[in-house]
C-alpha cells in the first residue's frame, strides 16, 4: 500500500490539490479536515463552545462519521446528515481548530483515519498525517506559502462567491488561524522531519499540482 500524507497551514490549498491528484493517481482520498470540521460543527449545534474541553468531550459518544464517495466526490456524513457543504464556513473553520486541539478529539478520529490507510493506496491531508497519523507514510509533503499568499486566495474564493469578506478580514483570520494550529499542545501543527517541503507561494494551482506529482513519483519510484 502506498501513502501520501499532506500537511500544512490553513489555506494552503491542501484538500483541492489532494483531490486532484486523488482523481490523477487513482488513489483514495481521506479529508482529515472534514472529520474535524463535522466535530466543531456538532459542537457549535449543540450551544458547546469548542474550546471547552469537557463541554466537547461529554458530545463525543453522540457523535457518527461517515466518508463517502458520490459522483467521484468525498462527502461527510455527521450522524447520517451529509454535512459537506455545511463544514466549509468560517465560523466551522475556527472550530475545527479549536476542537482539533482538544487530545479526547484527536483519540476519538485516530483509529478511523488509520484504518482507512489500511484499505489501499490512499492520500490523505490536515496537520499532523505526517508526524502522528501516518508516521511511517511512504510520501510526506508539507505544503505551504504565505500568510498574504493564502489569504488571497481565499479572499478570491470568497468575491467569486459572493461573499463581502475584505482581504483585510481574511489575512487577519488566516493569521490567526496559523497561530491557533502551531500553538496548540495536541499535535501541533509542524513540518515532518522527512517531509519535502513545497512553498506555492508563487505557483498557480497547476504548477503545484505538477510540483506535488513530481515529489510522488520521485519518491514511489514509479
Amino acid at each position: 500500500m502506498i501513502s501520501v500524507a499532506i500537511d500544512g497551514p490553513a489555506g494552503a490549498g491542501k484538500s483541492t490539490l489532494a483531490r486532484q491528484l486523488a482523481r490523477d493517481l487513482g488513489y483514495i482520498y481521506v479529508d482529515t479536515g472534514a472529520m474535524y470540521r463535522a466535530v466543531g460543527l456538532y459542537a457549535l449545534r449543540a450551544g458547546a463552545d469548542p474550546a471547552d474541553q469537557a463541554a466537547v468531550n461529554a458530545l463525543l459518544p453522540g457523535i457518527r462519521l461517515r466518508l463517502a464517495v458520490l459522483d467521484g466526490e468525498q462527502h461527510i456524513y455527521l450522524n447520517e446528515e451529509d454535512v459537506s457543504g455545511l463544514i466549509r464556513t468560517e465560523q466551522v473553520g475556527m472550530a475545527a481548530s479549536a476542537v482539533g486541539a482538544n487530545p479526547a478529539v484527536r483519540a476519538f478520529l485516530l483509529d478511523l483515519q488509520r484504518d482507512m490507510a489500511r484499505t489501499g493506496n490512499i492520500l490523505m491531508d490536515g496537520r499532523d498525517i505526517g508526524t502522528v497519523i501516518l508516521p511511517d507514510a511512504t510520501v510526506k509533503i508539507f505544503l505551504t506559502a504565505s500568510p498574504e499568499a493564502r489569504a488571497r486566495r481565499r479572499w478570491l474564493e470568497y468575491q467569486a462567491a459572493g461573499r463581502p469578506d475584505s482581504y483585510e478580514a481574511v489575512l487577519a483570520d488566516v493569521k490567526q488561524r496559523d497561530e491557533q494550529d502551531s500553538g496548540r499542545a495536541a499535535a501541533p501543527l509542524r513540518r515532518a522531519a522527512d517531509a519535502v517541503l513545497l512553498d506555492t507561494s508563487a505557483m498557480n494551482l497547476a504548477q503545484s499540482l505538477a510540483a506535488m506529482k513530481q515529489i510522488i513519483k520521485e519518491r514511489v519510484g514509479e
